[in-house]
């Protein structure tokens, strides 16, 4: 038996991971240790990671927070500059920890950029939000926008968009709620805002019975503005650029502030945009 399969990350193991965190010992340093101590590599790192992000959860839940779930993430562990999405070879641009950031260059043609504009245009209507006071949908003067929505798999071009997502951020298609295009003309705009549901709004709980709360958004940029429109993340001073055929995936852990996924789209100066917005959520989307 190998020396890797023959280490076992034990409790007392862990216990001594947490103690150094606190002692504000560094990543590299703990790891330094345990390959000293004869811990192999890959052991060492596997219980460095589960064991901090554990005790991270736990204090965040000690602290009030509400409890984390598991989210859609890009495989993007060897910092490769392109990730195979199925059909398409898509270009990783800019990425961020915290928030969870991954701004992607090419996710779609120009040819599919122009499809779902024209497939849009006679369903637009004002956008409407999620209400959480009633579970409902309601007009909201942050947002001015006109949009619509297709259902999950209306069409072949929707189908395969969404099962490019899928791949790219390793999720099920199946959690995912229908495609939303967004229509933004000079000075619309959408305020800042989170796409997770406030789970101490009374709303809520009706909400949350059609697949559970949000856990990612994907924001593709489908027509350029002259000026302005990009999208914003005031927490971390992040702008991300609306150029065609990109781009923007967050993920929120939970819903709380502390995920700093506060975000809004700037409003248009010049010309018009044209987005379109996938939400994800945490079970299959009914």
């Amino acid at each position: 038996m190998s020396t890797t399969q023959s280490q076992q990350i034990t409790p007392q193991l862990r216990q001594w991971i947490v103690e150094q965190a606190q002692a504000g010992h560094g990543a590299d340093a703990v790891l330094k240790s345990m390959l000293a101590s004869g811990w192999s590599e890959d052991v060492a790192i596997e219980a460095m990671e589960t064991t901090l992000r554990g005790h991270l959860e736990q204090q965040a839940v000690q602290s009030g927070l509400p409890p984390g779930v598991p989210v859609p993430d890009p495989k993007l562990d060897d910092s490769p500059l392109y990730v195979d999405a199925g059909d398409r070879r898509v270009c990783i641009l800019q990425t961020m920890v915290a928030p969870r950031v991954v701004v992607f260059g090419g996710l779609l043609s120009d040819e599919e950029c122009d499809a779902l504009i024209e497939l849009a245009k006679p369903r637009l209507a004002r956008s409407l939000t999620v209400s959480i006071k009633t579970g409902g949908e309601e007009v909201n003067a942050d947002r001015t926008s006109n949009g619509m929505f297709f259902q999950r798999g209306e069409n072949e071009l929707v189908r395969v968009i969404e099962s490019r997502i899928a791949r790219l951020v390793d999720w099920p298609e199946e959690n995912g709620e229908g495609l939303q295009v967004l229509h933004y003309r000079p000075g619309t705009e959408y305020k800042p805002h989170y796409d997770y549901f406030d789970p101490n709004e009374p709303g809520t709980p009706t909400i949350l019975k059609r697949g559970g709360q949000r856990v990612a958004t994907i924001v593709m940029y489908l027509g350029e503005p002259d000026k302005g429109g990009g999208t914003i993340f005031p927490d971390v001073h992040l702008e991300v650029a609306p150029k065609r055929g990109n781009a923007v995936f967050f993920s929120y852990e939970r819903p709380h502030p502390s995920t700093k996924t506060l975000h809004g789209g700037s409003p248009v100066l010049a010309g018009e945009k044209w987005i379109a917005t996938k939400w994800l959520r945490e079970r299959k989307f009914e």
